[in-house]
């Protein structure tokens, strides 16, 4: 048994498993495609194209675990009302946010925007081909901004795991690999995660 720092003996809490293994490889494969598609984006083949079509099949899969999945890969558990998201965005500001088991509100609808904007440059990089708009600029030029809109949004979703990392002291990185997390401090009930307000949907 492990003792603290003044030799009384402290109980090892066993981690939570949080993101299931669907979970984690519909999102390190999303990172994978999304990489390839922008080192391919400069060549026009069917590489590029096979690419933009996996990652369809990734955020239809992950839509669909959105809805099947256990109660930390459900829409219904991470995405939160205006309200609260709003609340949640101001304690961030001030440092004060509270600590989520599953996604944060912002973080929840970061996964939103996320799989849209892969979504649109899918269906965007599809309708290219097609002889309603073949030979037009304004479709390049959209798929082209939804890309960097895509690029945008990375940004801000790695600068966000890495700003609540930091605040919470966990690696949210390491958590999206191994699927565990650290449980609630204070011995709090599984059932009621850390900053989600009761009587929330599991």
């Amino acid at each position: 048994m492990k003792k603290n720092k003044r030799g009384e003996p402290t109980l090892k809490q066993s981690k939570l498993t949080v993101w299931d293994a669907p979970v984690r490889l519909l999102h390190w494969s999303l990172v994978a495609t999304m990489a390839a598609a922008w080192v391919t984006s400069d060549q026009v083949g069917v590489a590029h194209e096979y690419i933009g079509y996996g990652a369809a099949a990734i955020v239809l899969a992950r839509l669909a675990w959105g809805f099947a999945g256990n109660r930390y890969a459900r829409f219904a558990q991470f995405v939160r009302p205006p309200a609260p998201t709003v609340q949640y965005l101001r304690a961030v500001a001030k440092g004060r946010a509270a600590r989520h088991i599953g996604h944060n509100p912002l973080g929840g609808w970061m996964v939103v925007a996320l799989l849209a904007c892969v979504a649109l440059l899918a269906v965007s990089g599809w309708a290219l081909g097609t002889d309603l708009l073949w030979g037009y600029a304004w479709p390049v030029r959209v798929h082209a901004a939804l890309a960097w809109l895509l690029v945008a949004l990375v940004t801000l979703h790695v600068g966000g795991v890495l700003l609540t990392s930091w605040q919470h002291r966990e690696n949210l990185i390491g958590a999206m690999i191994t699927g565990k997390k650290n449980p609630p401090a204070g011995g709090e009930p599984k059932g009621k995660p850390e900053g989600e307000p009761k009587g929330e949907p599991d």
